[in-house]
């Protein structure tokens, strides 16, 4: 889509910022439109655009007259424009859910599905009209219309939050998502007017969305972490931290240290054990130990360091030197015991991995330190 020019309507809104975003990527240059435009401009911008992405509506205006003035009356001016150009320009129209509500909203965002159909029928331009329900992501206003967003916000602020409802279910489609599938029509638009949705579409209660957004501010106290990688829980997390204001952007972690250096844990999962990483001086020794079933990875980040290694049952032993420049994971086996030491002139820093949580309970950590 690198020669693509886009005329985005509702560019400086929450979704428009965000597809403006992805189409640079591309290549593609956006045409913005926003309330700011003139009519005139309008015209000029339509005159350029290969595709329209139409965003531009009202949905918590001071009165109900905004949204036939903006969702009825500027849809169909923007598709008088389009038909008067006499070429079929493909044409994304966001419309809601809520069209089938007897509500001004609803009604006006209705209007505007008709005017979008009735463009792609007279000019035989593609059409997609994708019904969205609640969208969240990065860059959406809080304390507007996204529960998301205000949850968030004030979460990521220790600010309160009102849930007045805890059993209450949300629809939600995460911004990226919602964009991706825009571009994929935009590379190869489907053709005829089509009504759409965007997907995956998540469904979640109240308090439940509460609780992981609390999850999420805990990480820095508790170090621990759950579902972040995929699906619902990876949607959420980004948004909450694209929410953290530039004095949140660090936190501290506490630091272990002795004559033999520093220890500190980084990060805690649910399922998949801890991130962590020490120092060791030139000379020093640590571990001498063995464990059962747990199982580390360690990698040198700088210095130079010897790994040893004792079968607990035959006798059998290992050693490996490895440096930071080297990159080599050097992985513990239950039933060996084994030690590591800074065998460099400079201090000696390592990452850590273990796969399992450290229980203070059951440490799976039995002390057999190697002879020299």
């Amino acid at each position: 889509m690198s020669d693509l020019n886009v005329l985005v309507t509702g560019a400086n809104g929450f979704i428009g910022r965000n597809l403006a975003l992805r189409l640079s990527e591309t290549g593609a240059t956006v045409l913005p439109v926003t309330r700011a435009t003139a009519d005139e401009e309008l015209v000029e911008l339509i005159a350029r655009a290969d595709a329209v992405v139409h965003f531009a509506g009202a949905n918590r205006p001071e009165n109900d007259e905004e949204f036939t003035q903006v969702n009825d009356a500027f849809t169909a001016r923007l598709c008088a424009l389009l038909t008067q150009r006499g070429a079929p320009v493909p044409l994304i129209g966001a419309s809601t859910i809520q069209v089938e509500r007897d509500t001004p909203y609803g009604r006006s965002k209705k209007a505007a599905e008709a005017h979008l159909a009735a463009y792609g029928a007279a000019t035989g331009a593609p059409v997609s009209i994708c019904r969205l329900v609640n969208v969240f992501g990065k860059w959406c206003r809080p304390n507007y219309n996204s529960v998301v967003a205000t949850f968030c916000h004030n979460i990521a602020r220790d600010l309160p939050i009102e849930v007045n409802d805890a059993d209450a279910q949300v629809r939600l489609v995460h911004v990226d998502d919602v964009t991706d599938g825009w571009l994929d029509w935009l590379a190869d638009p489907a053709p005829g007017v089509n009504v759409t949705s965007a997907a995956p579409e998540y469904r979640i209660t109240l308090g439940e969305l509460e609780h992981r957004l609390r999850g999420y501010r805990q990480i820095r106290d508790t170090h621990t972490v759950d579902e972040t990688g995929t699906g619902l829980g990876r949607a959420l997390y980004a948004t909450y931290v694209s929410y953290l204001p530039t004095e949140a952007f660090t936190y501290p972690l506490t630091r272990h240290g002795d004559e033999r250096g520093v220890f500190a844990e980084m990060l805690r999962t649910e399922n998949t054990g801890q991130f962590s990483f020490f120092t060791a001086g030139p000379g020093i020794t640590r571990g001498g130990h063995y464990h059962h079933a747990k199982t580390e990875k360690f990698l040198v980040l700088k210095g130079h360091a010897r790994f040893r290694f004792k079968h607990m049952d035959t006798g059998e032993t290992y050693d490996i030197e490895t440096r930071g420049e080297e990159s080599l994971v050097v992985e513990t086996v239950p039933g060996w015991t084994h030690d590591i030491t800074n065998i460099g002139e400079d201090e000696l820093i390592c990452m850590l991995w273990a796969n399992e949580v450290f229980d203070r309970d059951r440490p799976d950590t039995v002390a057999c330190p190697l002879s020299d």
